[in-house]
């Protein structure tokens, strides 16, 4: 049994500050990447977006964050009490321990196992069980639809998702991410498996139930969805589990499709600038491209939704997995 001070071969206090230093800045870009929302969208709209509260409205999360701290917490009377609490509590908690596993740069990892794929598939697949907790524990048939709205979706673009992440395994020949990231050091996957490339993006939409597949929190007919009977701190959970779980999944495109940390070309000057920061600007890309999806599309029909992910996805994904494996085989290009 490895020593109470030590784990993973690191000193506990050394660990603990790692997962700090990953825990703060990501709460931080959580609260900010809805200040960033809010102004992409005005931007498409022709609209300002905050501008009020400090300067160019930079202060608006914080008060917001303030606003929800304050509030009331109202607990239906006729709900499950505790699960209906520690339903957002485990939605936020899901969406932090999956980055035990995201390297930053070359051995700047909390856990670098070699499993790190099938840990991050079941975290994420682990996460249907806070929004169906939520649906059931609240009582009210409107939460209750958009729970199981929810969970349909998920688990069927999951199944998609699935795919395309063994596609991406077929040419590392490795579940270790910092070693999907280290085959892309000549190719990016993004150019030889661009059609699995706009399927997850695509599925990562649905599986954080941002627009245009937002069905859980259709307005005109389920009023706000599965969080429906949530109000202040209880509701401000499910909100950073969402965006928490818009930037993992954007960190998680980077590393199967766009080179992690690697530098866009191999030569200077692009190499001077460190791994993380790469890493970081093409979070950034993709979260925009989230933002911009939601700025432009409309709103799915659930039927349509569903189409999408078992005629079209599933069928294409199982396709492309088979394509994959057969011309590594043909060219003798098999990871060994």
């Amino acid at each position: 049994m490895a020593d109470f001070w030590t784990a993973y071969g690191r000193p506990t206090a050394v660990l603990v500050a790692e997962i700090v230093a990953i825990i703060v800045p990501l709460l931080l870009a959580v609260a900010y990447l809805t200040y960033a929302e809010r102004k992409v969208l005005a931007a498409a709209q022709l609209r300002k977006g905050p501008n009020v509260v400090g300067p160019f409205g930079l202060l608006q999360p914080i008060a917001d964050g303030a606003k929800l701290l304050f509030k009331e917490t109202v607990i239906p009377s006729g709900a499950n009490r505790i699960v209906f609490v520690a339903a957002p509590i485990l939605t936020f908690v899901l969406s932090l321990v999956a980055w035990a596993v995201i390297p930053f740069d070359r051995g700047m990892v909390i856990a670098d196992i070699n499993v790190g794929v099938l840990y991050l598939f079941a975290i994420s697949s682990l996460g249907v069980y806070g929004i169906i907790m939520a649906g059931w524990s609240s009582n009210s048939k409107y939460a209750f639809l958009g729970a199981l709205r929810s969970a349909a979706q998920m688990v069927s673009y999951e199944v998609s998702i699935g795919f395309v992440m063994v596609s991406v395994l077929l040419c590392v020949g490795s579940l270790n991410l910092s070693a999907v990231v280290e085959a892309q050091r000549h190719v990016w996957f993004c150019l030889p498996l661009l059609p699995m490339f706009v399927v997850f993006f695509i599925s990562c939409l649905a599986e954080t139930n941002r627009s245009p597949f937002d069905l859980p929190e259709g307005e005109s007919e389920l009023v706000a969805g599965f969080f429906v009977e949530y109000s202040a701190m209880t509701f401000a959970l499910f909100y950073l589990g969402e965006y928490a779980n818009m930037i993992l999944m954007s960190a998680m495109t980077s590393i199967l499709f766009l080179g992690g940390w690697l530098a866009p070309f191999g030569f200077p000057p692009f190499t001077w600038v460190p791994g993380p920061i790469w890493f970081a600007l093409k979070i950034a890309l993709v979260l925009f491209c989230f933002l911009w999806v939601r700025a432009t599309f409309p709103r799915f029909r659930y039927d349509q939704l569903m189409r999408l992910g078992w005629k079209v996805f599933l069928p294409l994904s199982l396709f492309w997995l088979v394509l994959t494996a057969g011309f590594l085989v043909a060219t003798g290009l098999v990871p060994r």
